[in-house]
Parts: C-alpha cells; sequence; structure tokens
C-alpha cells in the first residue's frame, strides 16, 4: 500500500496540509486562511483555537478528499510562523489571551529598555539575535507583564507558554508532549544557541518562569504520537522546523555557504552555515538551521518583514489588482517604475536596518505615474530588500555565493524573478515544488522514520524548473540600487510625531 508523509504548514495568513510520496510529489494539498487581528496600529494577534481549529480542519478534509486512511500516513512533520508565541492553561488546554504574531511591534518599549541597559551584545553572543520586538521573548514577558496574576500561576506550573509548533504539538498529542525543536527556540531571544538550553540569565532579565517553557529536541526524530481520536490512528510526529529554516531544507541547501530565499509574506534569506556559528557585524541574525542525526547545524539570516504582504496591500487595501497573479502583467506593461522607489516599511524595517519606527512610503510621484508603475515600484522593493541582505550576508560569513535558490508563494512572479537575477548579478533558480517549506518539513519527519534514507536522497528529488539569469546592464543597476537607498534613507528619517 502507499504510504505518505504528511506535512502541516502553519503560516502567518493560513494553514496548509500537503501529503508528499516517495517521490517527493505532492500527493494532495488543502490549505485555508484565517482572521488577522489588529486590535491597535502596530499590533497584530492571532486567535489560537482559530489557528488549531484550522489546521485540524484543513487536514482532515485533505485526507477525506483523497481517501486516504490515517493508516497510510507514516509520519508527520510541522513548519510554523516561529517568533507568534501562545500562552494557555495548563489543566484546560484554554489559551489566556490572543497570540502576538512575529509581525507585532508592541513590546518595542521593552526592547528599548533592554538596549538602554547595555544588553544588546550580551544577548547577540547568546541568541545570535539582535534586540527587536520580532522575538518571542519580549512578548511573553508583556503577556505576563499585562495579565494580573497570569505569572505568578506561571511560577506554580499551571500556565504554558510556545510557538505554534508547540501549541499544534500539544493539541495533535492530547495534551501529552510541550516540546519544541532547535531551530523554533532559536528564535526566542531566550534560547542559548551555543550552550543549547533555554538562557537562564536571559529567563531572569525577561522574569519569565523556566516551567512555562517547552523542552527542546532535535528538528529530526520522535516529538510526539497524534492522538489516535484525531484521525483514528497513532501517527509520530518526527519532524519540526521554523518555517524559513524548513524551507532551507526542503532547498536542499546542505552544503556551507548555500542561500535560499522564501518569498512569503515576508523574505527570509537564510545561508547554511554548517557547524559554525557565524556572528554578523551588520545585523544579520545567527540561527539554528536544525538539529539532525545528533548535531546542529547553524545558518546566517536576514529578514524582510513585507514582501508578499505588500501585494496583499495593493490587492486588498488599495485594490489596484483583482489577484496577486495580475501584478505579474502590469509590471511588465511599463517600462519602468517612472522613477517611483516604494518602500514597504509597513511594521518598521529589518535586516540590515533594524529600525521599529520606520513607516512605509512611496517616492518619487508625478502627474505621469499610473496604477502599473506602483505595482512594478512594490514588485521591485521586494528584490531590493533582499538584495540588502544578501550583499551583507556575504560580508559576514565571506562566502561568494554563486546562485540563489528561491521559493515560496511570490516565486512564481517570473518578472519579480527576473529582476531579483538582474539586481543582484547572480542567477535564481526556482524548483519545481515552490512549497519547500512543507517539503523541508516532510523530509525531515521521513528521514526518522527511513521513509527516505538519507539526505543525498532528498538532494535527488529536488528538481529545477526555471533558472532566471542576470540581463541589466551594470550602469542601470548602479542607478537603480543609488535611488533605492535614497527611498530607504528617506523612509528612515521620516516620523510621525
Amino acid at each position: 500500500m502507499e504510504k505518505y508523509v504528511l506535512a502541516l504548514d502553519q503560516g502567518t495568513t493560513s494553514c496548509r496540509a500537503v501529503l508528499y510520496d516517495r517521490q517527493g510529489r505532492i500527493a494532495g494539498s488543502k490549505a485555508k486562511e484565517f482572521r488577522q487581528i489588529y486590535p491597535k496600529p502596530g499590533w497584530v494577534e492571532h486567535d489560537p483555537e482559530e489557528i488549531w481549529e484550522c489546521q485540524l480542519g484543513v487536514m482532515r478534509s485533505l485526507l477525506k478528499e483523497k481517501d486516504i486512511p490515517a493508516e497510510h500516513i507514516e509520519a508527520i512533520g510541522i513548519t510554523n510562523q516561529r517568533e507568534t508565541v501562545v500562552v494557555w492553561e495548563k489543566a484546560t488546554g484554554r489559551p489566556v489571551t490572543n497570540a502576538i504574531v512575529w509581525q507585532c511591534r508592541r513590546t518595542a518599549s521593552i526592547c528599548e529598555e533592554l538596549k538602554q541597559q547595555g544588553l544588546a551584545d550580551m544577548i547577540h553572543k547568546k541568541t545570535g539575535l539582535v534586540i527587536d520586538a520580532y522575538f518571542s521573548g519580549t512578548k511573553l514577558k508583556w503577556i505576563l507583564d499585562e495579565n494580573p496574576g497570569l505569572r505568578q500561576r506561571a511560577y506554580k506550573g499551571e500556565i504554558l507558554a510556545g510557538t505554534i509548533d508547540t501549541w499544534l504539538i500539544w493539541n495533535l498529542t492530547g495534551g501529552a508532549s510541550h516540546v519544541t525543536d532547535y531551530s523554533n527556540a532559536s528564535r526566542t531571544m531566550l534560547y542559548n544557541i551555543r550552550d543549547l538550553c533555554w538562557d537562564e540569565d536571559l529567563l531572569r532579565i525577561l522574569d519569565i518562569p523556566a516551567a512555562i517553557l517547552p523542552q527542546v529536541k532535535p528538528s529530526s526524530g520522535l516529538l510526539g504520537v497524534l492522538d489516535p481520536g484525531i484521525l483514528g490512528a497513532e501517527i509520530p510526529i518526527t519532524g519540526v522546523a521554523g518555517d524559513q529554516q524548513s524551507a532551507l531544507f526542503g532547498q536542499a541547501c546542505f552544503n556551507k555557504g548555500d542561500v535560499k530565499n522564501t518569498y512569503g509574506t515576508g523574505c527570509f534569506l537564510l545561508m547554511n552555515t554548517g557547524r559554525d556559528i557565524v556572528y554578523s557585524s551588520h545585523n544579520l541574525l545567527t540561527t539554528i538551521a536544525w538539529g539532525l542525526g545528533g548535531n546542529v547545524e547553524y545558518a546566517l539570516e536576514g529578514s524582510v518583514f513585507v514582501a508578499g504582504a505588500a501585494v496583499q496591500w495593493l490587492r486588498d487595501e488599495l485594490r489596484l489588482v483583482r489577484t496577486a497573479a495580475e501584478t505579474e502583467a502590469a509590471a511588465i506593461s511599463v517600462e519602468d517604475t517612472g522613477g517611483v522607489y516604494m518602500v514597504p516599511a509597513f511594521v518598521g524595517l529589518g535586516a540590515p536596518y533594524w529600525d521599529m519606527y520606520a513607516q512605509g512610503a512611496f517616492f518619487g510621484l508625478t502627474r505621469g505615474v499610473g496604477r502599473c508603475h506602483l505595482i512594478r515600484a512594490v514588485l521591485e522593493s521586494i528584490a531590493y530588500q533582499s538584495r540588502d541582505v544578501l550583499s551583507i550576508m556575504e560580508k559576514d560569513s565571506r562566502i561568494n555565493f554563486k546562485q540563489l535558490k528561491a521559493d515560496g508563494g511570490a516565486s512564481a512572479n517570473n518578472f519579480l524573478m527576473q529582476f531579483q537575477s538582474d539586481i543582484l548579478d547572480t542567477e535564481v533558480i526556482r524548483p519545481e515544488n515552490i512549497e519547500t517549506t512543507s517539503m523541508g518539513a516532510a523530509f525531515l519527519a521521513g528521514l526518522e522514520t527511513g521513509f527516505w534514507e538519507d539526505k543525498e536522497e532528498v538532494r535527488s528529488i529536488w528538481k529545477a524548473d526555471k533558472r532566471y539569469k542576470p540581463d541589466m546592464p551594470d550602469d542601470v543597476r548602479k542607478k537603480k540600487l543609488e535611488g533605492w537607498k535614497r527611498a530607504v534613507e528617506s523612509c528612515i528619517s521620516f516620523r510621525q510625531p
């Protein structure tokens, strides 16, 4: 009988379930969007119970639609939006508040206090991260601070916390497993990536009880067993990785110096640095890539907060397009942007700027600028931001990358991929399966059970779909990059009173 690995991909805007066969082909996929909650400007929340119900729903409907019994699922792999944090009651499993999403900036003031205390270097050395509201630690502190009596309950062991992978595993196992993996733990600003433990100094500084946090396990290994009441069978959960590390694995970036960029809600560029911890002197992040086969491997990461989300904004707020796919035709219908630059700093700017207070803006508007110029400027902004990150990634790692592997929904946009290649002056490769985030989770799960033998078999499964070669004159590239730099500087210098 045909066997499958089931990957659960819990993203920022949707829940997805994907079935993979032994050849790494998608045998079925189901996805559903869920609500985005914006209580105040700069605040972003999700309903944890809605996420669980959404993920459970797509998982069940996929198996029903494909008429695949649960007994045919060999293993489950999970990948997730990383820094979003959930806090719930241990006894009831009920969340005490909405999840605070990675995009949320409400803890910026807490981050400023930590910087003023001179803790930036210490936190960077321990966690590989910069102090920013992006990460889970200050979000968790905020929840404990703002809910009277909650911290006391946490110290008594009545409250549990975790990132989305932990929340899903808790529910999938009927409360039997309170765990996370190395990759997700490394995104909390609470985990010591060198000593591989929750850091006592950081927990004390943020007043977070260790008892509230999950046990940290390898990314490929037994993390729990599915409650048989959910699908009718016990299925091992054997793969977990944060979405960007999972995409790095799904792209078969197993060698030191391999680089991928996931074009999703944000843009996330990771370079595999092997077993070496490479610290950045240009505000990139040092993160754990995965734990596999008794070893931990690391990566350099640059995060662009707003990428596909800017296209979503064009669609939903400005109504300039009906679908994201329409942006490609609009962009190529004009020769250039007409001198327009768009800096999509809707939630601040990530690497290499790390400006929590920057706000988005269009620059260079004239009466001759039309709808298609604006659309093209938004797409180009995604490539510019990615180029900013890659240029400093090369400096920090002292590795000149030869190609960029692209994945994620926006990588289907041929204009964007060609412009990315042009502005980088480097080959960009898109794989046959651009859903490499779920693919990575499936690979990690299947390697543990023997569904796939080793990384070499995984590498043989990965196939390129299209290669984009740079075709932009050097002087044109230079002029465009100079304009982008001026736009970013202007964006950073602007502040709302």
